[in-house]
């Protein structure tokens, strides 16, 4: 079974998902929150995901950040809807910062390093590789 990650965001919502042994995290797609559901029904009908893994937005000091309250709703949707998948929330702090320093680094050019959608897919791959790594 997979797990797939959300870096939830108002425009677009970056998803990755783990292989069926959970050993690897790849950048899936961006979809538009309006649409998050419709392609997670979809994907469900040929994929099996075990946890969902939902970046949670916060501040320097811990506290929820002002597009926290987007991501309680989405959270509390996505346990209503698919109520037999585990969500779990992890801490999204410097994940498009690290996204953006990841894309650089790749040698994209400056159009592709500025484009928000791989930043989202970038960033839900780093929290996912993040709560891989602390489930060890």
């Amino acid at each position: 079974m997979r797990i797939m990650a959300f870096d939830y965001g108002t425009k677009r919502i970056g998803i990755a998902v783990t292989d069926p042994m959970q050993i690897i995290a790849t950048a899936l797609t961006t979809v538009h929150p309006d649409e998050i559901f419709r392609f997670l029904q979809d994907y469900l009908r040929t994929e099996q995901v075990e946890t969902f893994v939902v970046g949670k937005p916060l501040q320097m000091d811990g506290s929820a950040s002002q597009s926290a309250q987007y991501v309680v709703g989405f959270v509390r949707k996505l346990r209503k809807t698919f109520p037999t998948i585990n969500v779990v929330e992890v801490d999204e702090r410097f994940t498009s910062k690290m996204a953006s320093q990841v894309i650089a680094q790749s040698g994209k050019n400056k159009s592709k390093r500025q484009d928000k959608s791989l930043i989202d897919t970038v960033s839900a791959t780093i929290i996912l590789q993040t709560f891989m790594e602390t489930k060890i």
